[in-house]
């Protein structure tokens, strides 16, 4: 059991498998300026968190507490926050990729990276929602202009931000197709995907085309595959921010565009994410949760690549 200046944390000392995870007693931080401490109650899981543990990513050498998603109660606020005060329940993402660390019972987290949490939706759903969400929101929203009409290809269509991505383009009255393996096709045509193409089966470059945006969340040569399938002037936006110049290369050829791009902490966002929950435009697959205890079996789960939806740890 935690004191009032400690928590418990999943942390690592090393690089490698879900084994080098750990539940770890540590010092509770305290909110600086502009800060918010919160009581976490559920994070969400996503591939970003795996890959740094098994590589160490942005963050270089460990020890660190992963964990870029968070929902819960606000504890204490630091000097100058004027948005939130204690008792308040909020959701946002930490700023990617130094901002890190939700993945305890406590985190300090710049206000302006949360919102108030939709009250329609529980602590799970909630911390599930925001890295995912933002990802597809800024991707195609901001970045793509989605609009009414246009035609949408999202790849791993079922995945945390893909299956995020299908509602936030249908509420934008998008025509989406997307990829994904046959055993997942019964819950993307419930989210209201118009079309869906089993990757195993078919090539999608050549069984789509003239589409305006490609949301790639895969990367290597899909990206670049993706390039064919777009109408002139039609964008393909990867979320893996790395790799070869001949995306940008081959896509100036075809007369198309591709932009590379990584997710950022944003309360506007995080706000419009909270209208289409409140909405009912948008709710998050929940495939399992997990207490801090079992991090390593969730990273064991997402690793697998077979879960449609999201992974959450629960802190009781």
């Amino acid at each position: 059991m935690s004191d009032v200046n400690t928590m418990r944390a999943v942390s690592q000392d090393d690089l490698g498998g879900p084994e080098v995870l750990k539940v770890v007693e540590t010092r509770r931080p305290s909110p600086r300026p502009n800060e918010v401490l919160v009581r976490v109650r559920a994070a969400g899981v996503n591939p970003t968190d795996w890959k740094h543990r098994a590589n160490g990513g942005f963050l270089g050498k460990p020890p660190f507490v992963l964990g870029w998603d968070v929902s819960g109660v606000v504890e204490a606020t630091g000097i100058g926050v004027a948005a939130f005060r204690p008792g308040d329940e909020v959701f946002g993402m930490l700023p990617y990729p130094f901002g890190h660390g939700s993945h305890a019972e406590y985190v300090t987290v710049p206000a302006r990276a949360l919102a108030p949490k939709p009250a329609g939706i529980d602590h799970v759903r909630a911390g599930a929602l925001p890295l995912v969400s933002l990802t597809a929101w800024q991707a195609l929203v901001e970045t793509a202009g989605l609009r009414a009409g246009q035609r949408v290809l999202i790849h791993a269509a079922a995945g945390g931000v893909g299956h995020v991505a299908v509602q936030i383009a249908k509420a934008r009255g998008a025509y989406v197709i997307g990829t994904a393996s046959a055993g997942k096709h019964a819950f993307l045509r419930e989210l209201g995907v118009d079309e869906v193409i089993d990757y195993r089966e078919r090539d999608f470059a050549e069984a789509v085309e003239d589409v305006d945006v490609v949301l790639d969340t895969i990367g290597g040569d899909h990206s670049v595959r993706s390039l064919r399938v777009l109408r002139k002037g039609g964008l393909v936006v990867s979320i893996l921010p790395v790799g070869s110049d001949e995306l940008y290369e081959e896509a100036d050829r075809l007369g198309v565009r591709a932009v590379r791009m990584l997710v950022d902490a944003d309360r506007a966002g995080m706000l419009e994410i909270a209208r289409l929950v409140e909405e009912g435009a948008l709710r998050p697959a929940i495939a399992d949760t997990f207490p801090l205890a079992e991090a390593a079996e969730a990273h064991r789960r997402g690793e697998t690549g077979r879960t449609a939806g999201k992974l959450v740890l629960v802190v009781d």
